[in-house]
């Protein structure tokens, strides 16, 4: 299955380092006492298209399309031709890497380069 947009996780850190949630568009809504199985704890996400917010518990998700809009211009992402991995190179933060997936590369680049104030 292909990724489509950050995790749980990326999102929360994406927001602790200040990324402003209005670019986002996506959301995981949060349901309260939703009983699927025990393995929930009486907490569960569904992953939604758009940003309307309905709960504080509710977090922002960025698509690939919406993380390279966070990106300064000049940021470049290449598929390799010979395998499923992506470049990644940001002249403004000297950051030259591969990922497994575009989402995931968008996302590394913009925590090296928010870590280092280059965003």
């Amino acid at each position: 299955m292909n990724k489509i947009c950050t995790s749980i996780e990326q999102s929360k850190k994406l927001i602790e380092l200040g990324i402003d949630p209005q670019t986002a568009d996506m959301i995981y809504y949060w349901f309260d006492n939703f009983e699927f199985n025990d393995e929930f704890n009486d907490e569960w996400y569904e992953l939604h298209l758009g940003t309307n917010r309905v709960d504080d518990k509710d977090i922002p998700a960025w698509s690939f399309t919406a993380l390279i809009n966070v990106l300064p211009q000049g940021t470049r992402l290449l598929k390799s031709a010979i395998d499923e991995t992506y470049h990644c190179d940001c002249h403004k933060g000297n950051i030259d890497k591969w990922f497994n997936n575009p989402v995931d590369a968008a996302f590394q680049l913009i925590c090296l380069l928010k870590e280092n104030d280059k965003l």
